[in-house]
């Protein structure tokens, strides 16, 4: 089957892990990098100046 019934199988597993560098529940696994701290793309720590 395709189309809208097959997308419901789509959210089965986990999306994001915790990370191990700033603990946080950020860690996508299918890209291998954390949305908060950066961790996996960059060595440098994530921050933005709009941020704060």
């Amino acid at each position: 089957m395709k189309g809208t019934p097959s997308f419901g199988k789509a959210s089965k597993g986990k999306s994001h892990i915790r990370c191990r560098r700033c603990g946080r529940h950020s860690f996508n696994v299918s890209k291998g990098r954390c949305s908060y701290c950066g961790f996996g793309a960059s060595p440098k720590l994530r921050k933005y100046s709009w941020r704060r």
